[in-house]
């Protein structure tokens, strides 16, 4: 390949890609993380492939993406606070749109309210439980 014909594919590359090397809101932020989950299902375990360079600057623009949102950026930061098991019970709650009082597997609403606040602990019951009922490892709560 000439260093012309180089030059041309890298001028057609940037301008189909820029909308998400260069994320700028929310649709095309979706529309990246999309891309990278098909890359990704694509490249598999093949650390040859050179699908594995676009999948590293997709990975690097939704990352700068997120760092730049308020509500990511706080998510993050409250996850890093608390410790894996809260931060793994919280999600799990937003993401099944549960509240305290639907969590019997770790007791009452009080209770849940405790383990969520730091003052208690998820005991192996808890997390045995809770891992039947989502399907989840274990190992997401260490």
């Amino acid at each position: 390949m000439t260093a012309i014909a180089m030059q041309n594919a890298c001028h057609q590359f940037a301008q189909v890609a820029a909308p998400y090397l260069y994320i700028r809101d929310e649709s095309h932020y979706d529309e990246a993380l999309e891309l990278i989950e098909s890359l990704l299902e694509e490249v598999g375990d093949d650390e040859d492939n050179p699908l594995n360079a676009i999948i590293n600057l997709l990975s690097l623009a939704i990352e700068s993406y997120e760092n730049q949102q308020p509500d990511l950026v706080a998510f993050e930061h409250e996850a890093q606070q608390a410790g894996s098991d809260i931060s793994v019970l919280r999600l799990l709650m937003q993401q099944h749109q549960i509240g305290m009082a639907d969590l019997p597997e770790i007791g009452s609403k009080s209770m849940v309210s405790r383990v969520l606040s730091g003052e208690r602990h998820l005991n192996k019951q808890h997390i045995k439980a809770l891992c039947e009922r989502f399907g989840i490892s274990p190992n997401l709560f260490f």
